[in-house]
């Protein structure tokens, strides 16, 4: 597909995962209360969301900093954290981004992509690190605005 291929091994990403990653970097996806994202880089646009063919399956809150504050809570800050400064990128296992986003969210994901959760876990833990090391360069979280046009380029 093109945008993220130099950021996963093999350089190459497939469009089920493509559809995936646009449902957790730029649609509303993470459900829940209180985010550790920076206020500032949430800039309401319902228009920028994609939405699925059901009519936007998952409410609540979403985007990078809502992806990387669940990993957070989930007991994966020092692996987000490896992602998003410079330096090496530490893993993170299927069963861990499972328990970090919940089954229904993957279950969700996995249907809007057209394959099965473990083969949607496999994957997203093979690019996700890659995928969030490339859209911090600086350490920063790019605005829900930027990652929204590197998916509809």
């Amino acid at each position: 597909m093109g945008i993220f291929d130099d950021a996963v091994p093999g350089g190459n990403i497939s469009k089920p995962i493509m559809i995936a990653l646009g449902a957790l970097l730029v649609g509303k996806l993470l459900g829940g209360g209180g985010s550790q994202t920076d206020p500032t880089t949430q800039q309401a646009n319902p228009q920028a969301s994609p939405q699925s063919a059901d009519g936007g399956f998952l409410g609540g809150l979403g985007g990078l900093g809502g992806l990387l504050g669940k990993l957070t809570e989930a007991g994966q800050g020092d692996v987000v954290d490896s992602w998003v400064q410079p330096g090496q990128n530490k893993p993170i296992a299927p069963g861990s981004l499972n328990d970090a986003l919940g089954s229904k969210t993957i279950s969700d994901l996995a249907r809007q992509a057209g394959i099965s959760e473990q083969e949607l876990l496999n994957q997203l833990s093979t690019v996700l690190p890659g995928v969030v090391d490339k859209l911090t360069p600086r350490g920063h979280l790019p605005t829900q605005e930027q990652i929204a046009a590197l998916f509809h380029s």
